[in-house]
């Protein structure tokens, strides 16, 4: 009788699980177009044109144009309007962190925030009893432009595996940082051209060069002046910047020494021959693979990953309390394994459309 009884209520709680994880599915399926909360007729980081989008953050695997109405920060629909994902016909409703949204039919949104980029959001959608935290892309390492990451209690937390292997773990960004000061000390006569995505590393990378003390002009294609605008606009302050396009390829010397920052594909295309004795330079969390480095041609790799690392993806998990852990796109077998090994049931959706790393 005693041997039986642990079973029983065992078996019990095990029921209750299965019942609690219907009841969820019963609201959010996954669809063609992405993952959809079935009574608000709500999808979140559509791939495809819908009618209702709720967006994560503005990088265009998350963000896309066509939508009808869509529900985000304040920042990432100013991000979506920059990058024409936006237009007249689209109607909008921006949503602070924290502010209660009713999208109808007992269904409540709101924004906690991810970390990842500037207006970066988790979505968090409350419906008959049970809260759903839609992660989006996260990280938990401190980043200057965005507002830090916050974990919220869920009954179903819905997690990226980009960075989803042991060997990933992603140093300070000071670190990283550190090396690139040091080697324009050491090559003063190279210009050190860094391979930087527009939308979030740029800015970040360019405010952490301010802070460990370098007051030179940054030196920027073409590619990643509007949204260094438009951070500007909302009130970064990244000081004197110019375009490589306005200075005259007679004067372009003045870059030896010199950070240059473009976007990833510059660094091996025929645009990087306006550069006098370029250092390629990768930022990128994919740095601490070499074949990665390797791939982009850079002869100088920065680690620096706008994602959670193998440490974060699991510890956050297992902070929010949630007993079901959904994963989008990513390393998704090692992260599911994982956590099933730590008490937690979690399963794959995947999720198409979703980039890796770049934008």
């Amino acid at each position: 009788m005693n041997a039986s009884t642990p079973k029983t209520a065992s078996h019990k709680i095990a029921q209750s699980h299965e019942s609690f994880t219907s009841e969820v599915e019963r609201w959010m399926e996954v669809r063609a177009e992405g993952l959809y909360c079935k009574p608000a007729n709500c999808y979140i980081d559509p791939h495809d044109a819908v009618e209702r989008a709720i967006i994560t953050h503005g990088h265009g695997d998350h963000a896309r144009s066509g939508h009808g109405e869509v529900f985000g920060t304040p920042e990432t629909l100013a991000i979506m309007e920059t990058r024409y994902y936006l237009t007249e016909e689209t109607a909008r409703t921006p949503l602070p962190y924290n502010q209660r949204h009713d999208l109808g039919s007992g269904v409540t949104l709101w924004f906690a925030p991810a970390g990842h980029i500037l207006g970066s959001a988790q979505a968090v959608l409350e419906f008959d009893g049970r809260r759903v935290v839609i992660s989006g892309d996260f990280k938990r390492h401190p980043d200057p432009t965005c507002v830090p990451f916050e974990v919220v209690p869920c009954d179903v937390f819905i997690t990226e595996a980009t960075f989803a292997l042991p060997v990933f773990k992603h140093p300070p960004l000071e670190d990283e940082i550190g090396k690139l000061i040091r080697s324009m000390a050491l090559m003063p006569e190279r210009s050190h051209m860094v391979g930087v995505y527009a939308l979030g590393k740029c800015q970040r990378v360019m405010l952490a060069l301010r802070e460990a003390g370098y007051a030179h002009p940054f030196y920027l294609h073409g590619a990643l002046k509007r949204l260094t605008e438009l951070y500007e606009s909302l009130g970064f302050d990244f000081g004197e910047w110019v375009l490589i396009s306005d200075i005259p390829a007679k004067e372009r010397d003045v870059l030896r020494g010199r950070i240059v920052l473009c976007p990833p594909g510059a660094l091996a295309d025929r645009w990087s021959r306006k550069i006098p004795d370029p250092l390629p330079t990768m930022a990128s969390g994919w740095m601490q693979i070499r074949a990665r480095a390797r791939q982009r041609r850079a002869e100088m790799a920065l680690i620096v990953s706008d994602h959670a690392d193998w440490d974060d993806l699991i510890e956050t998990a297992l902070a929010t309390g949630a007993p079901d852990v959904w994963i989008t796109h990513g390393r998704v077998e090692a992260l599911e394994y994982a956590l099933r090994a730590r008490g937690v049931r979690a399963k794959a959706l995947n999720l198409i459309g979703r980039d890796e790393e770049n934008d």
